[in-house]
């Protein structure tokens, strides 16, 4: 799969020291952290982004200049891949975006736990609906990262549980198994990784998985994670939109949406729509239904 690949052969043979984050955002475009500064800009896979247009500090055209200035504007602004990493918050920054959609869950006791990874920490465990945000709403695609005794430690304080100090591990499969042994029983993942996604279905069959960092998949590689997840984002993925779409029970957005494939993942974006204060439409039609402005290109 291609997110192994990239994560076991070939990119963590090229870390040169101890302080390196590696992630994949906006477009896929492989992003090198070193002592808070980017360091690489890989190509981008797409060159326009609605919801990017939208950043706290804007893409209006999607380049390696115009996304190294987002990543660097993130390290200043919040601590990413930094040891002042800030991890609470409460501002929505996408109506039904994986973190907000969580937090909302833990919230409003519908999850009791959530398994994210984090810069600085590697796979954790959260309980908190500020921290599932504080962690998530900002973060792109971790592929590999490096630990922070300060970030571990703040999250430890605010009741979360980090499942490898030592190495900043990401291992989603091994967050849930401890949640479990924690004692967690309403579980909630983020995977990327479809043969991942499968495998915690099989051993874990109640944990709500929620698909994320999507861009790009092969159709085999999208027809495995949408058959195993209860939520999928659409990313600029054209496989997804294709696939999710067709089988979702419920699309939430149209720029870049958000699939339930399971009544336990439509039931958290309804109760999500029922607590809220905003008009809402609901029309029964076809899915995918696609607005005018999608990412471009769909990979």
């Amino acid at each position: 799969m291609y997110f192994l690949q990239v994560l076991f052969k070939g990119w963590t043979l090229m870390a040169t020291g101890n302080d390196e984050h590696i992630i994949e955002a906006i477009g896929r475009s492989r992003i090198v952290i070193r002592d808070g500064r980017v360091v690489e800009v890989g190509e981008t896979r797409i060159s326009d982004c609605p919801l990017a247009r939208r950043f706290a500090y804007p893409i209006p055209s999607i380049t390696k200049e115009t996304v190294k200035a987002n990543i660097q504007h993130r390290i200043e602004a919040f601590g990413m891949c930094t040891e002042r990493r800030e991890i609470l918050d409460t501002r929505e920054f996408v109506g039904f975006g994986a973190s907000e959609l969580l937090s909302f869950g833990l919230r409003a006791g519908l999850i009791d736990a959530t398994v994210l990874a984090c810069d600085g920490a590697g796979t954790v465990i959260v309980t908190k609906p500020a921290m599932a945000q504080g962690i998530g709403g900002r973060m792109s695609g971790l592929v590999k990262t490096s630990p922070y005794s300060s970030v571990m430690d703040r999250i430890e304080q605010g009741g979360g549980i980090v499942l490898d100090r030592e190495h900043a591990r990401i291992d989603q499969q091994a967050g849930v198994a401890l949640a479990v042994a924690e004692g967690y029983r309403n579980i909630a993942v983020t995977v990327a990784n479809p043969e991942i996604a499968e495998i915690i279905r099989r051993i874990h069959p109640d944990t709500l998985i929620f698909a994320v960092h999507v861009t790009g998949l092969s159709q085999d590689e999208a027809e495995l994670l949408v058959s195993v997840s209860d939520l999928v984002t659409s990313c600029a993925s054209r496989t997804i939109r294709e696939i999710a779409g067709a089988g979702a029970l419920l699309q939430a957005g149209i720029t870049v949406p958000i699939f339930a494939m399971t009544q336990k993942g439509k039931l958290l974006i309804l109760e999500k729509i029922r607590q809220s204060d905003e008009q809402v439409l609901v029309k029964p039609t076809r899915l995918p239904a696609l607005g005018d402005k999608q990412p471009s290109p769909l990979v």
